[in-house]
């Protein structure tokens, strides 16, 4: 299995939490989720294609999963938390290792989106011109979900991800071409929640990434499977820390 960087928070006595961050995003993003629960034990990796972990295909939802899968003690089954793709990566470990997953909660998770919305996201990530300098990465963030995040938080997101190019600009710390295949990834067909699994999805309501799981829901309610609305757009836990933490701390 190849290596990830791993950031852990809390003692390792308290109950543990397995975190997932976002596409293009990192681990260290959960450290608002352990400042809120200290003590608790939260694992929260970098994924494979982002901030220090390997960048080495492939570029799977399997291959993700069975990265994190990793490190999760056997018989010792934690509570996932996962943002977005990372919503995606912590239904499809639930299902290829139910033994690891004592139940989920799920931020705004992106599963079944349509592939004509994807693919300029794509093709975006593939030309991405970078910034001129952090004030140009801060304006872009604000104006891509991150506008009701508190101005310190997003300024703690720009000095730990925002890293220099060889083209003398700036840059997030991922690797482009595991993003973008990423992207694609999130095209599949929707994935539901295992039956069985408690479950709490919480989404948005100013996201429309969460659409295309709500309404299969709809067809197929989960008995164990509760859903919240938190007001606000895709980034929940940068913009709600507080109710996010609340949330999870119920589900463990």
């Amino acid at each position: 299995m190849s290596e990830l960087n791993v950031h852990r928070f809390g003692p390792e006595s308290g109950p543990t939490i397995l975190a997932l961050h976002g596409l293009t995003g990192h681990g260290l993003r959960w450290r608002l989720l352990a400042e809120r629960l200290p003590d608790c034990r939260v694992i929260a990796p970098d994924l494979r294609g982002h901030g220090r972990s390997t960048s080495l295909p492939p570029w799977t939802l399997e291959t993700v999963a069975d990265d994190v899968a990793a490190l999760i003690e056997p018989r010792r089954p934690v509570t996932v938390v996962g943002h977005s793709f990372g919503g995606m990566v912590a239904i499809h470990l639930a299902h290829r290792n139910p033994e690891l997953v004592a139940g989920l909660v799920l931020l705004d998770p992106a599963v079944g989106l349509p592939p004509e919305a994807l693919l300029p996201i794509a093709e975006q990530t593939i030309a991405d011109p970078g910034y001129a300098d952090v004030e140009a990465a801060r304006r872009d963030k604000i104006a891509t979900a991150w506008q009701d995040v508190a101005p310190e938080i997003l300024s703690g997101e720009l000095a730990e991800h925002l890293i220099p190019r060889s083209d003398g600009r700036l840059g997030w710390r991922m690797h482009t071409a595991a993003v973008t295949a990423y992207w694609g990834e999130l095209a599949r067909d929707v994935l539901l929640p295992p039956a069985d699994l408690t479950t709490t999805v919480v989404y948005g309501n100013q996201s429309q990434v969460t659409a295309p799981l709500r309404v299969a829901l709809q067809r197929d309610p989960r008995p164990k499977l509760t859903l919240r609305e938190f007001d606000c757009d895709h980034m929940v836990l940068e913009a709600l820390p507080d109710e996010t933490a609340a949330v999870v701390r119920s589900a463990l």
